[in-house]
């Protein structure tokens, strides 16, 4: 006799629901990392305004200096007061502060950062010249000092207390505390004037040598040499920030209860701290390390005029001699925009890494 197979019976519309719940928690859990349009329009508000009130401070800060740029410009020339007086004609100086004001406002919301005085060069072109240097230098000690930073923090942080949390922890704050500008100097000494196996070892400025071929493996080789001493000077300077938050924020997170559970499971310590402490433990370097992005473009001035980077950082330094108030202006507009923009961007980023921020 044979058999039929029985015919699956129709599914109620309680089961179809529950089928589709886990799908629906899926695509709302997605949709909920998304910004709201209130918070998003927010963090743009408040960007706006820093903008806003960044052209204030940029047009206050290099129009009060107390230097008369015409007369810096004209020093140890023959030069007659009728002459300078056209020369601030043509550079727009005899203007009342409030038109200039106007005027650079309208520029600069135009796209349009001035024309240098000292080089004779719109500032935009002079800012994407030196870019390209700026970025490679930054770029390389920001990824190093993030790198190192964070893995030395996590490593004190879960062993709080050892040996190696000690000299970690000290070193890390001897550094954070040193000036800049005199680890710069000190390391230029060392490797420029310096005896013994360091003299010469290492180029102490510029960013290639000039009588080396400018194309091929041999050039950028040179620049990785060139390279070595301004990164150094900036890892081991910025590093230890990472190290600090880092660490404290490790600590925190030893006693929480899901790491106890976590343990519980029968997860090994690496695991343990690799899988569920550093997630957590991530949140407050990810400010820090926005931040770090937005002055990526700015560079580090102290660095880049010491060891004679040809970035804008070493641009700012040259144009504050005059001052070249139009390329100091347009430098600094650049600059406190990528902070800015990093800033809102590491806002919304924490949509994504912090659950708590999402009911906002």
């Amino acid at each position: 006799m044979s058999s039929r197979p029985a015919l699956a019976e129709p599914q109620s519309a309680e089961a179809t629901e529950a089928a589709k719940a886990p799908a629906q928690d899926r695509t709302e859990r997605r949709t909920s990392r998304l910004p709201r349009p209130g918070y998003l329009l927010t963090k743009l508000a408040a960007a706006v305004v820093s903008f806003a009130v960044t052209l204030v401070i940029g047009f206050v800060l290099f129009n009060l200096m107390p230097a008369d740029p015409v007369r810096t410009m004209t020093r140890g020339r023959p030069v007659s007061e009728a002459e300078l007086i056209r020369l601030r004609v043509q550079l727009g100086l005899d203007k009342p502060i409030w038109e200039r004001f106007l005027d650079f406002v309208n520029d600069t919301l135009h796209g349009n950062l001035g024309y240098s005085w000292e080089y004779q060069q719109s500032v935009a072109s002079l800012t994407m010249h030196r870019l390209g240097p700026t970025l490679l230098l930054m770029g390389t000690s920001f990824v190093i000092s993030v790198l190192l930073g964070l893995w030395l923090g996590l490593r004190s942080g879960w062993r709080a207390g050892s040996l190696f949390d000690r000299i970690t922890s000290a070193t890390a704050l001897t550094l954070w505390s040193v000036p800049t500008f005199w680890l710069g100097m000190i390391l230029l000494i060392v490797f420029s004037v310096g005896v013994g196996p360091f003299h010469g070892f290492l180029p102490t400025a510029g960013m290639s040598d000039p009588t080396l071929p400018q194309t091929g493996m041999t050039h950028w080789l040179d620049v990785a040499e060139h390279l070595v001493l301004p990164a150094l000077t900036m890892v081991l300077v910025v590093y230890a920030q990472y190290v600090t938050i880092m660490r404290s924020s490790i600590i925190e997170e030893l006693g929480s209860p899901y790491l106890l559970t976590a343990r519980a499971k029968g997860l090994t310590d690496a695991a343990v701290r690799r899988r569920h402490a550093l997630p957590n433990a991530l949140l407050p370097s990810v400010t820090m390390i926005f931040m770090h992005l937005g002055t990526l473009i700015s560079g580090a001035v102290t660095v880049e005029a010491i060891f004679s980077w040809p970035g804008l950082g070493d641009l700012t330094f040259e144009a504050l001699k005059i001052p070249d108030l139009p390329l100091l202006q347009g430098t600094f507009i650049v600059f406190s925009a990528s902070v800015i923009l990093m800033n809102l961007l590491a806002d919304l980023a924490y949509r994504f890494l912090d659950p708590r921020v999402r009911d906002q």
